[in-house]
């Protein structure tokens, strides 16, 4: 319960800071917003086009997660996930108040899941992530994002909501790593400690996912 609230509570705060609070929507932001969209970049902060990149990366590297933690839940998983490539953290802390631990998976993984679970993904990720770090540091100007950060909301939202993701995706590795039968608390503090690419070495490296039938769950043994 303390969870549930803890997760509503941050939602509900970041909302009314996103459109109360944080600095006004300035002039050109939809021609900004399709500019990055379509990849007409000239005259764009590459810090700007970075970051507005991997906040296209994010949305799989959860999807790797919540499609998988998903099969147990009572909520549609898919829903959220697939709302998160919109408008990010937004949809997701919406699904980590609302999910229940979830430490097994049961059944057999589809397309789609036998994707997100290769380690083949988060190669693919890591590398576009490196990409696009580099070339959003090796060429940005800080001076200019500093002041766009402080004075448009867009990139004001946008750059607290890659903030959040960073720190929420260990609320989701607990039990990815459970149902992979993988204990190490050391290496989950690695993980979780390391913003963003923590994440995507965890998707490189973790076991493939061991699919278990329902008939296999139902003969365990019961305990006290």
């Amino acid at each position: 319960m303390v969870r549930k609230i803890a997760f509503s509570l941050l939602w509900l705060g970041f909302v009314v800071y996103a459109f109360f609070l944080a600095p006004p929507e300035q002039p050109g932001t939809f021609e900004l917003i399709k500019n990055l969209s379509i990849g007409q970049w000239q005259g764009i902060n590459p810090l700007l086009i970075a970051l507005f990149n991997l906040m296209g990366i994010w949305p799989l590297i959860y999807s790797a997660v919540v499609f998988i933690d998903g099969r147990g839940q009572k909520i549609p998983a898919w829903l959220f996930a697939t709302a998160s490539f919109g408008v990010g953290a937004f949809a997701l802390l919406p699904y980590l108040a609302f999910r229940e631990p979830n430490n097994q998976f049961v059944g057999k993984k589809n397309i789609l899941l036998k994707l997100l679970d290769s380690r083949v993904t988060g190669f693919v990720l890591t590398i576009a992530t490196v990409i696009l770090v580099t070339y959003g540091i090796r060429g940005g100007d800080w001076g200019s994002f500093v002041q766009e950060w402080q004075t448009n909301r867009f990139i004001h939202v946008m750059s607290l909501d890659f903030c959040l993701l960073c720190l929420l995706f260990p609320a989701l590795l607990g039990d990815d790593m459970a149902r992979r039968g993988w204990k190490n608390p050391q290496f989950f503090w690695l993980i979780a400690l390391i913003p963003l690419f923590g994440s995507l070495v965890y998707l490189s490296v973790r076991p493939p996912l061991q699919e278990v039938g329902i008939e296999s769950i139902s003969k365990q043994p019961a305990t006290n």
